[in-house]
């Protein structure tokens, strides 16, 4: 069985949906993969494509931890692959990937200039061998849980709904780098985040975990507070920046990973640094709160 999809987020539909795939691949007595992308298909047709939630191995390694019998086929997204005709990508299900069955989301296209629909594709297969389905999209009394949900939560600030959408904390991730240093002065020296690639939440102070990434391993670091914005009133410039409660150690040049748990506020100006300071202490003694009633996810 083939499950088709670009699975950015693995949030609560594309679970839903894998849920009944693996479902239905046990009774069919198959062996379930997952199709996937690299990189976005919008981005290999020259259009701009939307912030990743998730980067390719990062999804990956999601699918793995929820679908642990589920192989992860990522295919690269080149020219020439998004040159094939309908009849040309359902033929590669059947004979690259041996599908006999293929599961897909109800809005699902394929082919050159997305030339191809379910209908189709349940057609070609008929005519190659394997037998097409198309799972219902599954949502809430808001709509369908899609990435661009996801996207749209995040971009308004609203992380509880974007928490509930994934079924996990959003995540940011990044090489810590060298900064001003200013934050240091302040009493709450911060690791800043460079190369973070996935979709950032608007501009504001949160209350995060914080992880170590490094390969085979994560290593928790613990709770903390981070600033996401401008740094307006030290006129710093756009940064990531996040204060790791009680920690002491040195992780410039280390990859870290920050689970977004609740947003505190709004990022704005203070009228100097000691009203600055203080607001971060307020900031602090806030996420303590809010992680001390918050397990780990």
């Amino acid at each position: 069985m083939v499950v088709i999809g670009n699975f950015d987020g693995v949030h609560r539909g594309h679970q839903a949906l894998l849920h009944e795939a693996t479902s239905h691949s046990r009774a069919a007595g198959l062996s379930p993969r997952v199709l996937t992308f690299s990189p976005h298909p919008a981005e290999a047709l020259g259009r701009a494509a939307p912030p990743v939630l998730t980067p390719v191995d990062r999804k990956a390694e999601l699918l793995r931890e929820h679908f642990p019998e589920v192989e992860v086929v990522v295919q690269p997204f080149d020219d020439g692959f998004a040159a094939q005709s309908p009849e040309q990508f359902a033929r590669f299900l059947r004979e690259a990937l041996g599908a006999r069955q293929v599961m897909v989301g109800q809005n699902f296209r394929f082919g050159q200039g997305r030339a191809g629909d379910f209908a189709r594709l349940r057609q070609l297969g008929a005519e190659l061998g394997f037998d097409a389905q198309a799972i219902r999209l599954q949502g809430d009394g808001r709509g369908v849980w899609s990435s661009t949900r996801v996207r749209q939560a995040l971009a308004a600030g609203d992380l509880a709904d974007a928490t509930a959408l994934l079924g996990r904390p959003h995540e940011l991730e990044g090489v810590v780098e060298h900064g001003q240093h200013r934050a240091r002065t302040l009493g709450f020296p911060t690791a800043n985040l460079g190369g973070v690639v996935q979709a950032r939440p608007s501009n504001g102070v949160y209350a995060v975990r914080a992880w170590r990434v490094e390969p085979g391993a994560l290593t928790p670091l613990g709770g903390g507070v981070a600033n996401i914005g401008l740094r307006p009133t030290v006129a710093a410039g756009f940064a990531i920046e996040a204060h790791v409660f009680d920690f002491t150690g040195d992780l410039y040049g280390a990859r870290v990973r920050l689970h977004l748990v609740a947003r505190l506020r709004d990022e704005r100006t203070f009228g100097g640094i000691d009203e600055l300071r203080s607001q971060i202490g307020q900031d602090a003694t806030a996420a303590r709160v809010i992680l001390a009633a918050s397990p780990p996810q």
